[in-house]
């Protein structure tokens, strides 16, 4: 145990930890520096009950919701996020989206299982988004999978990494309107036939890394429930929010 300390003094002098979005030094691995935290737009507790976007005031009663789940119904039971999707947030997502940036999973995992709150139960099975194995093959990893290994770590919860699959590839979605992305995510996603058995009569926590429409996240909460489950809540890392 003394070498082990003594070696890992000796890499911290020669490679000091660094913010995960700039170079500056910071006391811990996996932290983010002043201005980085500063411009990074963590959610609040006035958030609405289904997907996690901040509403204004501080006296929010539980299950007020914001101007998109009022006029689009969303299937699932509850929702949160930990970020908006903007400034340093949007950085982080696609560093971990797009860049190799798997260590930003550490840090977002934390995040989003404090944001995740009341909504958490013991037992609740925590799935991924999945990726078609076509895409998952380009990227070499599905960034769901890394947040929501991370968040069952950090809550205690069961996970199950292949509880969904992708039965066909989907086109990309970014610059398509909502309902363009919901009807290309229609049937797009199912349970996995040799996992049916954990759905049936549980609770199940999605995790992704951004919500936008909702169409993925709708996609596999109406598998989920269609399989069976009692009920569905989502956890992602970012919202996108009009205006933001």
């Amino acid at each position: 145990m003394r070498l082990a300390s003594v070696l890992q003094t000796a890499l911290r002098l020669v490679y000091p930890p660094t913010c995960l979005t700039c170079d500056a030094l910071v006391e811990a691995d996996h932290g983010l520096c002043g201005t980085c935290w500063g411009a990074t737009p963590f959610i609040g507790a006035s958030v609405c009950g289904l997907c996690g976007a901040p509403l204004p005031g501080d006296h929010v009663a539980a299950g007020d919701l914001c101007d998109d789940c009022l006029t689009t119904e969303r299937p699932w039971d509850a929702g949160r996020a930990a970020l908006v999707y903007r400034d340093n947030a949007r950085r982080l997502v696609l560093g971990l989206k797009h860049g190799d940036r798997m260590d930003i999973a550490r840090p977002a995992s934390l995040w989003m299982a404090g944001a995740a709150g009341d909504m958490l139960h013991p037992g609740m099975l925590v799935a991924p988004i999945p990726l078609h194995w076509r895409r998952r093959i380009r990227r070499r990893y599905n960034q769901s999978v890394l947040l929501g290994r991370g968040v069952a770590g950090r809550t205690g919860l069961p996970f199950c990494p292949d509880l969904l699959q992708r039965n066909r590839p989907t086109p990309v979605l970014d610059g398509k309107s909502p309902d363009e992305r919901f009807r290309a995510l229609h049937d797009a996603v199912t349970v996995n036939p040799r996992r049916a058995g954990r759905v049936a009569g549980g609770s199940v926590l999605l995790i992704d890394d951004v919500m936008t429409s909702g169409a993925t996240l709708t996609a596999a909460t109406g598998a989920l429930k269609r399989a069976g489950a009692a009920s569905v809540s989502v956890l992602t890392l970012a919202r996108a929010v009009k205006g933001a």
